[in-house]
């Protein structure tokens, strides 16, 4: 039997009051904020922290790999722990981890112990991504509003990675790399505050049991593919650590299967894998995630490489793909709110393609006419379509499996985000890169249409509860 949620006396006393309900959104969009701004503030800093903490070239990668990676990692496991113990709970202990680990991570007296301090925050951020979406459906029951407020939430979200350099770079400037980490504890205080306004009260039903097999197996398969695909694509292939890495995620998730087939509950269920539009959707979002950050990590190789861009000029020329990510998710929000999330997927992934059609014709000294335009259509492509896909995963998923689904869907994100990293950046020209970037859009754009001709078995979503009564949890 699932644990739900009841509403607290004051919820029940009537629709929250607009204030209330954007308060509770802003406790819920600064958590993601503080996920994606974490990912990028820290990179601007390496310089400064290499010369304070004496640390070797080789580990200043891992001291942003390691929140990567680990982030990675836990997305599946912390989204089956949400729906079973509450993703408003899973939250705010994930919001308290945030800042304390931040604090630890500032003080780290040598590198060692601050790649400690990046690992620890990447378990806290893999805690608020599939539970904060779980709240988000809880707090918007009606699906129009509810996809209005996905778009929002993503937007706010990618500011974080948008100003992460920006931030970062002044408060380098400003006290030294420290300071960087130190900006997480005023936000996560600030998420926790307005946080503890989401209703929720435990029903007294019985908990299920934890499938702790099936959890550490995908731990260990989506860490081990997260590490081997980033360390493959950063360091090269010629080291066997990565080969190492991807044999024991291969393993893994070879165990994984049949384990989950016999597990009472299941830390990925059957009966969520079995919904077209939900492996539509993780298909969607992981193939976006591929298209638009491979290319980004190629795109930026080849204008230092081959055009003989500075690194500001560089960081200039990313304009075209960068400040509208701001924009996009919340024109994709209200797109899936008056069509559906299917046209407004379809759409993203259709630019994805027409992005790859225009690399084919770059070569080596290529115009950056051709390039200008492939940005613009990816700006098009992947930032529709994933916060579309993401709106139309919390509609597909049963509401007791909503977080899970949310972690299965980002968890696959980030794989693809890492794939595109270590696949596209090690093409060798442009060219090869258009051509393979169009291979995956076809395929996903296949998939999508398929998935959502069939209808949905019988019981799936015509039977979802939609209150937040039964879509959250404490």
């Amino acid at each position: 039997m699932t644990t739900t949620e009841t509403q607290t006396t004051a919820g029940t006393a009537g629709p929250p009051r607009a204030t209330s309900t954007a308060g509770r959104f802003l406790g819920i969009a600064a958590g993601n904020f503080l996920v994606l701004l974490d990912a990028s503030v820290l990179t601007v800093a390496l310089p400064d922290l290499k010369n304070d903490l004496n640390a070797s070239a080789t580990s200043l990668p891992w001291v942003i790999n390691a929140y990567t990676v680990v982030f990675a990692g836990l997305l599946l496991a912390s989204g089956s722990l949400a729906d079973r113990w509450g993703p408003r709970r899973i939250y705010r202990y994930a919001l308290a981890g945030f800042a304390t680990f931040s604090i630890f991570a500032a003080a780290a007296p040598t590198v060692g112990l601050l790649i400690g301090g990046r690992a620890l925050l990447g378990i806290a951020a893999a805690g608020l991504v599939p539970a904060s979406l779980a709240l988000l459906a809880a707090l918007y029951p009606d699906k129009a509003k509810r996809s209005r407020m996905i778009g929002a939430w993503a937007a706010v979200t990618s500011l974080g990675l948008v100003c992460g350099p920006i931030v970062g770079g002044l408060l380098v400037e400003a006290g030294g790399w420290r300071w960087v980490l130190l900006v997480n504890p005023p936000i996560a205080l600030l998420a926790l505050v307005f946080s503890g306004k989401l209703s929720g009260q435990r029903s007294a039903g019985h908990r299920r049991p934890v499938d702790r097999v099936g959890l550490l197996l995908s731990v260990i398969a989506l860490s081990a593919l997260s590490f081997g695909l980033i360390s493959g694509g950063t360091s090269g292939w010629k080291h066997p650590s990565p080969i190492i890495a991807l044999i024991l995620a291969a393993a893994a998730l070879a165990l994984l299967i049949p384990v989950e087939r016999r597990a009472a509950t299941p830390v990925l269920p059957p009966v969520l894998l079995r919904l077209p539009r939900v492996r539509a959707d993780i298909v969607a979002g992981s193939v976006a995630s591929l298209i638009f950050y491979g290319v980004f990590f190629a795109l930026t190789l080849w204008l230092q490489d081959q055009r003989d861009l500075s690194p500001v000029e560089t960081g200039f020329a990313f304009l075209p793909m960068t400040v509208p990510m701001c924009i996009l998710p919340l024109v994709a929000g209200n797109l899936v709110a008056r069509f559906g999330a299917r046209p407004v997927i379809l759409v993203g992934l259709t630019a994805d393609l027409l992005a790859g059609n225009l690399l084919i014709f770059v070569g080596p000294q290529g115009s950056l006419g051709w390039v200008i335009g492939a940005q613009v259509a990816l700006v098009l492509g992947s930032p529709l379509a994933i916060p579309a896909a993401t709106a139309d995963m919390s509609m597909a998923a049963p509401a007791d499996l909503a977080a899970t689904g949310q972690g299965a869907f980002n968890a696959a994100r980030q794989a693809g985000s890492a794939l595109g990293v270590a696949l596209l950046g090690t093409l060798a020209s442009l060219s090869t890169v258009g051509t393979t970037l169009a291979v995956f859009a076809v395929l996903a754009i296949g998939l999508v249409l398929l998935a959502h001709r069939r209808p949905a078995p019988a019981g799936s979503q015509s039977t979802r509860p939609t209150s937040p009564a039964s879509a959250a949890a404490e």
